[in-house]
This record gives structure tokens, sequence and C-alpha cells, in this order.
């Protein structure tokens, strides 16, 4: 087989009878996993020189561990819009990324400044230009910290639910770093956030709707796959999660610190 689209997986240290592995899940900084049975593997593939790979079979079901190492990113990419389990197990178990953190500020900056232009497009100012201008930076901060206050109320709500329903989920503890880390990844539809502002529309609060539709349903298929669980105890974790992010945000509301129900456009309780 071609050496194809690694998707960021390091070339094999090890070496038997002159055949290149991929390291041992022990030595790796992720636990190697089969795609399609969730089970545990040592390797990927083993390289046997000059590019020629051969994909590792699961012990399990027989299958290779992982097909997507010689695919192009862009069609793990699309797998993963689709909300492919494989995709997402791929993505999380399989590759080394690091970008969960930059990730998640991006994404709080999008859905800061869709709340600042929602604020500033229901206000009518008359104030001098260098007030205007200072009250319009003081609300993007303002706009940012509740964001990722409500985030963090959402991911708290989710962890407390799986914790209190932990010997249901799994026999062992479950891995929130790790799920931290799939939630932040899966988050990536806010990202749409910003075109659809810019590209204004008659449509645009209905794509801001389906934007967050997006975003849990990726959120959802990430708790699945990552502590492979069953879709109802990953609902009632998203559930959870939203009803403590609601509560977060009618507080806002009362404290007169929220855009305001009147521009609420891209809220958790209108679903």
């Amino acid at each position: 087989m071609g050496n194809g689209g690694r998707s960021g997986l390091q070339q094999g240290k090890g070496n038997v009878d002159g055949v290149a592995a991929t390291p041992t899940a022990a030595s790796a900084s992720c636990q190697y996993r089969c795609i399609e049975c969730n089970q545990e593997a040592k390797e990927l593939y083993r390289d046997y020189n000059h590019g020629v790979l051969k994909i590792t079979i699961c012990k399990s079901c027989q299958k290779p561990v992982d097909k997507y190492i010689e695919y192009d990113p862009v069609i793990i990419l699309i797998n993963a819009i689709l909300c492919k389990a494989q995709a997402y197990r791929h993505i999380l178990f399989n590759t080394q990324i690091n970008i969960h953190g930059k990730l998640c500020i991006f994404c709080l900056l999008c859905e800061a400044y869709l709340r600042w232009w929602q604020l500033q497009d229901s206000n009518q100012n008359t104030a001098p230009d260098d007030l205007i201008r200072y009250a319009k930076e003081w609300d993007f901060y303002r706009m940012f910290a509740i964001a990722a206050l409500e985030q963090t109320a959402y991911f708290i709500g989710i962890f407390t639910f799986l914790w209190v329903e932990r010997p249901m989920t799994a026999k062992k503890k479950p891995n929130f770093i790790l799920l931290l880390k799939a939630l932040l990844l899966s988050s990536y539809g806010k990202l749409l956030l910003i075109p659809a502002v810019i590209w204004e529309h008659d449509y645009t609060p209905l794509c801001l709707k389906l934007i967050k539709v997006f975003v849990l349903t990726s959120n959802f298929q990430a708790i699945r796959v990552t502590l492979n669980i069953n879709r109802k105890l990953s609902f009632l974790a998203m559930v959870s999660g939203l009803l403590l992010e609601s509560i977060m945000v009618y507080f806002f509301q009362s404290m007169e610190w929220d855009v305001g129900s009147d521009c609420a456009i891209y809220k958790s309780q209108d679903f």
C-alpha cells in the first residue's frame, strides 16, 4: 500500500527484522484503538521499507485497526463532519493533535463576536465617539467572558452527570481529560459563526440555529465515542450540560449582563 495521508502520525521508531512499526501504545501519548470495535491495539501499521505499509488487523473484529491512516486529511474531515464514529476514533485515539486550547479560544472569540454584533445591532447610542469605542471594546470583552463561563457551565454539567452515572458508563473511571479534549475539538462548528454573520442574510437566524444543532450533534458523538457508552447516556449527559448552561444564561440575563432577550439568537434555551 502507498503511504497516502497519514493524518499526522509519526514514523515508527521501532524496528523488527528491518520492519518499522508504529510506537506501541505504552510509549505513545494516546492509546491506539480500533476504529471499528473500539478495542485497544498495540500498533496501527508496519512500514516494510520504501513507504510500503501494511495496516494492522484488529484481533477482535478482523478489520483494519485504522483505515484512515492512508486517507487524505480532507476525506477524514468530511467523515468527521458527517459525525462518523470511525473518524472520531481516528482523530481522538490514533492521532496526536494538540490544538485544543487554541481552538477553544478561537471558538470563544467567534461566539463573543456574534454576541457583540447582536448587541451593537440592537443598541442606538448617541454618546461621543471616544466613549462609544471604549464601550464597544468593553462589551466585546464582556461577551467573551460570558461565553467562556457558559461553556464552562456546559462542560461541568456533562462531567457531573457522567461522574454520578459512572457505574453505568464504564467499569473503570472515565477519562475526563480526554473527554474535555474531545468536546473542545468537536466544537469546531462554532467557527462557522463568523461567515454566517459576515454574509448576513434574511436566513441568518436559521443558519445560527443550524450551527448550534451541528455543534451539539458533534458533542454528542464525541461523548459517545470517547467513553464508549450508549446513545441514551450520551444524550442525557448533553442535556445535563445544556440545563446548567441555561441556568447560567438566566443568571446573566437577570443581572442584565447579557445581550438581552431581543437579540439572543444563538442561545441554548432556544432548543
